[in-house]
């Protein structure tokens, strides 16, 4: 059923379930006839609204009680569709376990899944807990935890999960990244690694061989392919016209995670054993030389931090760029929402390479990647953390994680996915997954994103011209210093 699109702001409620539920009656502790709930799902893309609705039988004691656990997701729409709809298949499995455990109550999902813009999304959070009126289950970035562990409006879930045998499953490495000063705050939704992605088609037009194309992945993780050899390609490139100017290589249009990569690979520390963030001029200065150096070879364009991801995207994935840096999980959005018509996956794998970011020779002259996983992370603010809990428990399931992993291009957190057929025959997850030999993650501190904010306006102030490295290096120590305090060192 298709319906034309409604008019509500799109940071609003994209997409919504809502389960209704007739609870039955019977004489007994245990109720008899099951009541049929129905699920109307919508998803709003542009353009239109696309429903579907789904059976599911709920029974409910006569004594007991129906409750709703309402889910809050960013997806990308349709390839990270599972992330809230993962939840929603999980209700059925969630209420068998409370009714074999002899608990009277049931529960059903509300989901909210949209594709608002990071900050939006998580100050709508920030302000619905400071309202009282936050949902159950927020997905988001590991690195919220530093933030809103500390503010106290997510829950401390260490205690809980072993109550939950599902969760025994989840890559015991992966726990780190939800863990804050020794306690658990979330349940590892998903993760990736961040390669160099590259154009195959573009090397061969520029004079590679066949074998020098084919055996750089193998280049790049021995580190024998280094950053500044892909600097010079990107230059050679360019001059012999097989690219435009400002082409060779892309970086994200907007801040994010991936620029901490940088930062490691020039050789940069970070967090501090007494929890301060650590800002190293030396690697934080070879950073910005690196994006100024970009722009002076005219492998990149001044203006490429303009937060436009769509022309970024539908750039890197038809072949205008020689070299980018990005992320797994965008291989399956260029397949579906970018390159179909060409030819959506077996396109890219023609066209397309990758490997782990290439080692920086100025730095640690070791290769490099960084994996973000997202976490389910249940609100301080809700009445029913177990319930919650349980529902994300029957969602981190070998099935329902690993076809989201493959529709979506995501890493598994499970280690039985390693065994799931569609996951082992998925030829890019087969291959991508070898970058995690190389990966590294955010910390997950409250200072984080002063931290980080800081270090890109030194990133994005050289790239415009406005300041040299040096200048910019002084300006992001004052501006920590102002922000942080005594939580900020500067090395």
């Amino acid at each position: 059923m298709r319906r034309k699109r409604n008019q509500f702001p799109m940071w609003i409620i994209l997409g919504s379930v809502f389960a209704l539920v007739a609870a039955a009656c019977s004489s007994g502790d245990d109720a008899g006839d099951a009541t049929p709930q129905t699920v109307i799902v919508e998803v709003e893309v542009p353009g239109e609204t696309v429903t579907s609705i789904v059976e599911v039988e709920v029974e409910v004691p006569a004594e007991g009680e129906l409750v709703t656990i309402v889910a809050r997701c960013k997806a990308n729409p349709p390839t990270e569709d599972g992330r809230c709809n993962n939840l929603l298949s999980g209700v059925v499995d969630a209420n068998a376990a409370l009714a074999a455990a002899g608990d009277s109550r049931r529960v059903e999902v509300r989901t909210i899944q949209d594709n608002a813009d990071w900050g939006d999304y998580k100050t709508e959070f920030e302000l619905a807990s400071d309202a009282g009126e936050a949902p159950d289950i927020i997905v988001s970035g590991h690195e919220d935890i530093g933030t809103w562990a500390t503010s106290g409006i997510i829950t401390d879930v260490t205690d809980l999960l072993g109550d939950y045998p599902e969760f025994d499953d989840v890559i015991d490495s992966l726990w780190s990244s939800v863990e804050l000063n020794g306690r658990r705050y979330g349940v590892p939704q998903d993760a990736e690694a961040r390669p160099l992605f590259y154009r195959k088609d573009l090397l061969l037009q520029l004079g590679w061989s066949q074998d020098e194309v084919d055996s750089l992945p193998d280049r790049l993780a021995s580190g024998e392919y280094t950053w500044e050899d892909m600097f010079d390609t990107a230059e050679e490139a360019v001059q012999a016209g097989v690219v435009q100017p400002g082409n060779g290589w892309w970086h994200r249009p907007k801040n994010g995670p991936d620029f901490l990569y940088y930062y490691y690979a020039a050789g940069g520390d970070l967090l501090d054993d007494s929890g301060a963030l650590i800002y190293d001029t030396a690697a934080a200065q070879l950073v910005y030389e690196i994006v100024g150096e970009a722009v002076d070879r005219d492998i990149l364009v001044d203006t490429r931090l303009d937060g436009d991801w769509t022309s970024w995207n539908t750039g890197v994935a038809t072949g205008d760029v020689l070299f980018w840096f990005g992320g797994s999980w965008q291989w399956a959005d260029w397949a579906t929402n970018f390159v179909k018509d060409l030819g959506g996956e077996e396109y890219l794998f023609e066209n397309a390479g990758f490997g782990p970011i290439p080692a920086l020779e100025a730095g640690t002259n070791q290769p490099i990647s960084l994996t973000h996983p997202l976490v389910y992370m249940v609100s301080s603010a809700s009445e029913n953390a177990d319930l919650a809990l349980l529902v994300i428990s029957k969602a981190t399931t070998t099935k329902l994680n690993g076809d989201y992993s493959v529709a979506s291009g995501h890493l598994t957190i499970l280690k039985s996915v390693a065994d799931y057929e569609p996951y082992t025959s998925s030829v890019f997850l087969s291959q991508v997954g070898s970058i995690l030999e190389f990966t590294t993650f955010l910390p997950n501190s409250p200072f984080f994103s002063s931290w980080s904010e800081g270090y890109f306006l030194g990133i994005s102030a050289v790239e415009s011209g406005d300041l040299t490295p040096e200048e910019a290096v002084q300006v992001v120590v004052d501006q920590l210093q102002n922000e942080l305090g005594d939580n900020v060192i500067i090395k």
